[in-house]
């Protein structure tokens, strides 16, 4: 059966692909590649019946040796494969694989669909012991140690444990059998699985052991025993070198501390105490200042903390270390446009970029060299992929911004530059206005000027255009739009912009209540009563709580304060209030929500609030000390960061003091 689940739009490229495969395959009958696409044109629609019956046809035609492995043709039976799998057909998928087994020249892959199509089939004993081989092949894979708890279905907690137990006498190396136990574990049994991974983490120094626990900070009281822990072995390896100074056995070497130091950095960081976490990375930078992770953490530190200059001082020095290494050049370009450091970003930046040639145009020829060399797991996996591309975080998170930016360039546009002009034109004398005008005149010969050589050089194109093929693909085009910041500020229609950023948000992130509240935002410009109806009802459906909800609902809480203003000018009083309440029980206290209401009460969206909004200020400043946004009156910070990281004495005491 085609499939129904597809969104329309889809399901009619797909039909539309499908009817030009079997165009091709009448065209080109004796051609595998005809035979190929055809098949999965129907295995895109999920018409899975149909595309496993063309494969097994095609497959009859290929003589090959039972005895002799042939790559394309073991890609052509593990897509079979897939297809029969995808289809729900687990038993059929299973012998298949069976039979074919020593025709597939990727084990690998066939011990792993064989361990899922078992579990699928509840034959749960083949399966564990199918988990237990690929342990053996790869005892750090995650994906296995589930694969068995699957298998094994364990009744409790006890049980499950004896899963991993088994393994850490098996490989006693092995750092996932001991970490994933404290998913599931608490208490003291928590306590002493932990304990062990650590030592092991700490003594080997393994610089990812916070971010291959970071999960466990959902619960609080997994967080005060790490602490408890963590503390103890830096007391003690000060002391006596020893984790515990009843422990037997040989010292820990000097580089154990430093590891621990670096991870309590990063704890105290995380839990929200800046001030505790600089100590212990200072600590560690003065021991070892030639150690590059330390001076990643001391950034990060300064970042959560809101000062992200003094963040974007201490990445470059810690780039400085390590010039050649493009991740943290580009992690120190990332921290120095955060810090609105363009120029030095700009130089940071060319350390590790490199021209890329657009090759959007040569995908065709990938499309048919997949259909010739019958890659075609990948292939398909490819195409779905693009499906869900903007499904990303990454685009998410880039929409978002441009999505803000636009909002932002319809509610306050940006002045023209010559009415600008003509308005100060009014107060010259003369001889200034006749030095402008000259100045005017001069500018438009230029620009003229340069769009003749524009015009030449794209007829020259068109030209050459027909006497090259071979640079077909890029002349077609024509000369490529300049991005010029002051035409793109200027765009004429940012909330239809605003709208393509958020169309493929609604299609593929429906589960991110952000999408919808800035559906809302757009559409309460547009004045579309209904779209915004839908999308707070949407949001309302993720989570009913969310500030934002409520803001989008009546404009409450933070923004709400707005609305109260914005419907009532004379109870700014009571707006004030609502927006400026600092009560350690409200969920939302973070630098973030602050700042914006700081700028609220700035910007006039509340009315004349000065002296309220240096109250809320120095309020601000109290919790969070080191946030640039909150400094008192007067404060500058003089940080002049130069792509080596030189700064002044004056910023190194000035920080120092911090």
């Amino acid at each position: 059966m085609p499939a129904v689940s597809l969104p329309p739009k889809e399901n009619a490229l797909f039909k539309r692909i499908l009817e030009t495969r079997y165009q091709l395959l009448q065209l080109r009958p004796a051609q595998r590649a005809s035979w190929i696409g055809y098949a999965i044109a129907y295995h895109l629609l999920e018409d899975y019946e149909m595309a496993a019956k063309i494969l097994e046809e095609f497959r009859k035609t290929q003589q090959t040796s039972p005895d002799k492995v042939d790559y394309e043709y073991s890609e052509l039976l593990l897509y079979q494969n897939q297809v029969l799998r995808e289809a729900g057909l687990f038993r059929e998928a299973l012998e298949h694989l069976c039979t074919y087994e020593k025709q597939i020249c990727d084990k690998l892959a066939v011990e792993e669909t064989k361990g899922e199509l078992l579990l699928q089939l509840c034959r749960l004993e083949d399966a564990a012991d199918v988990y237990r081989g690929l342990q053996e092949r790869n005892p750090e894979n995650w994906a296995y140690y589930k694969g068995l708890e699957k298998a094994l279905k364990p009744a409790n907690m006890f049980e499950r444990l004896k899963i991993y137990e088994e393994a850490w006498t098996k490989y006693p190396r092995g750092l996932v059998p001991r970490r994933l136990p404290l998913n599931f574990l608490s208490g003291e049994k928590f306590k002493e699985c932990l304990d062990r991974f650590l030592r092991m983490n700490f003594s080997k120094g393994c610089p990812p052991v916070f971010n291959t626990l970071r999960s466990l900070y959902r619960d609080k009281e997994k967080v005060a025993i790490v602490e408890e822990l963590v503390v103890g072995y830096e007391t003690s390896l000060k002391s006596c070198r020893l984790f515990n100074p009843n422990d037997d056995g040989k010292e820990e070497p000097p580089t154990t501390l430093l590891w621990v130091q670096y991870y309590l950095a990063q704890h105290y960081d995380k839990i929200g105490q800046p001030s505790i976490a600089l100590e212990y990375i200072n600590t560690a930078i003065e021991s070892t200042p030639t150690l590059i992770e330390l001076f990643l953490v001391k950034a990060k530190i300064y970042k959560h903390a809101g000062n992200i200059k003094e963040a974007a001082r201490w990445m470059d020095e810690a780039q400085a270390l390590d010039t050649a290494d493009r991740f943290i050049n580009s992690k120190c370009a990332k921290y120095m446009l955060k810090a609105n450091l363009i120029k030095e970003a700009e130089e940071m930046c060319s350390k590790f970029t490199r021209h890329f040639i657009e090759i959007t145009d040569d995908q065709f020829d990938f499309h048919t060299y997949c259909m010739r060399k019958i890659t075609l797991r990948s292939y398909v996996d490819l195409l779905k992929l693009e499906d869900v591309l903007r499904q990303h975080p990454f685009y998410f998170k880039a929409a978002r911004i441009a999505i803000e930016i636009y909002l932002k360039l319809h509610d306050n546009p940006l002045t023209d530059e010559n009415k600008e002009h003509e308005a100060d034109t009014a107060n010259m004398s003369d001889k200034e206005l006749k030095k402008l005008r000259n100045k005017q005149r001069r500018a438009q010969k230029k620009a003229q000027i340069e769009e003749e050589k524009k015009n030449a050089e794209k007829e020259k194109q068109q030209r050459n255009q027909k006497k090259k093929k071979d640079d077909d693909d890029e002349e077609i085009g024509g000369p490529k739009e300049e991005l010029i910041p002051e035409k793109l500020a200027k765009v004429e229609t940012p909330l239809e912009e605003a709208i393509k950023f958020l169309t493929p948000l609604k299609n593929l992130v429906k589960n991110k209540i952000e999408t919808h509240l800035f559906a809302f935002e757009i559409y309460f410009r547009k004045e579309k009563f209904l779209l915004m109806l839908q999308s707070v009802k949407r949001a309302f459906a993720i989570d009913s709580s969310h500030p934002w909800l409520h803001e989008c609902m009546i404009r409450l809480f933070n923004s709400a304060a707005k609305m109260v203003y914005y419907l009532d000018s004379s109870s700014q009083k009571r707006a004030i209030e609502l927006a400026t309440t600092l009560d350690g029980s409200l969920t939302n206290r973070n630098l973030q929500t602050c700042m914006e209401v700081l700028e609220a009460l700035c910007d006039g969206s509340l009315g004349d609030c000065r002296e309220a909004a240096e109250a809320y200020r120095a309020s601000c400043h109290k919790l969070f000390p080191y946030a640039l946004a909150f400094m008192p009156p007067g404060y500058e910070e003089d940080v002049k960061i130069t792509v080596n990281g030189d700064s002044s004495a004056e910023t190194e005491e000035l920080a120092n003091e911090i």
